[in-house]
């Protein structure tokens, strides 16, 4: 059965007057590592798990959080209904070492850049690498304090089908060109100093949640 991420407390993080009640599951014990895989995941599906289960083999974590984000402020489609998703991605992540986490919903916490700083303020003998697919690399310096993240955290990013050489190419990865490690030695990554990140490539999933979804093409 899958478990959720450790009981973490937000106090100082919750917004709107949500209360965050501590999470069952894992718990965080300091010199882990814990790769950290967000997405609003509507519908969660094969390249997700893509990348996912690579991330967990080639960096050698601990753990891989799965985090469910309630909307992705870069998208204007509004995201499905969050338990329907949150469920779906807890039965999706059925392997050892993989938890599913709903802290943005039930904190409030709305961009990578807090929510990172967040989980590092309080765990900080715990070593956390933001994990995505290279689908998200050629638009991360549209994301909020893109710069802070690199800053903060390693980072991994997974081939998908959907254009690698741009994303390749893309305004992160040539201003970061000199902390890139290579695929070799990404087991060290998650060990290492940010800034810091790496490119993977495995056996490739082509699946998209628009195209399970039935979005029309563009």
């Amino acid at each position: 059965m899958t478990r959720r991420s450790a009981p973490v407390r937000f106090s100082g993080a919750i917004r709107r007057g949500r209360r965050a009640s501590p999470m069952k599951g894992e718990t965080l014990a300091p010199g882990m590592t814990i790769g950290l895989f967000g997405g609003s995941f509507d519908p969660v599906h094969r390249g997700h798990f893509h990348v996912a289960a690579t991330a967990l083999k080639k960096l050698q974590l601990d753990r891989l959080w799965w985090i469910v984000s309630p909307q992705n402020p870069l998208k204007q489609r509004r995201a499905g209904e969050f338990q329907r998703r949150l469920t779906a991605v807890e039965d999706a992540a059925e392997r050892p070492r993989m938890v599913v986490s709903d802290i943005e919903d039930r904190t409030g916490i709305r961009t990578t850049a807090e929510l990172i700083a967040v989980l590092k303020a309080r765990h900080p003998r715990v070593r956390f690498v933001w994990i995505m697919g290279a689908d998200n690399l050629g638009q991360f310096h549209e994301w909020h304090r893109w710069r802070d993240i690199a800053a903060s955290v390693p980072i991994a990013v997974i081939a998908r089908p959907q254009d690698p050489i741009r994303a390749r190419l893309s305004p992160m990865a040539r201003e970061l060109a000199a902390t890139r490690i290579s695929e070799t030695h990404a087991h060290t990554l998650a060990k290492s100093s940010p800034p810091g990140w790496t490119y993977l490539t495995e056996r490739l999933h082509s699946e998209a949640s628009s195209r399970l979804r039935g979005d029309p093409p563009r």
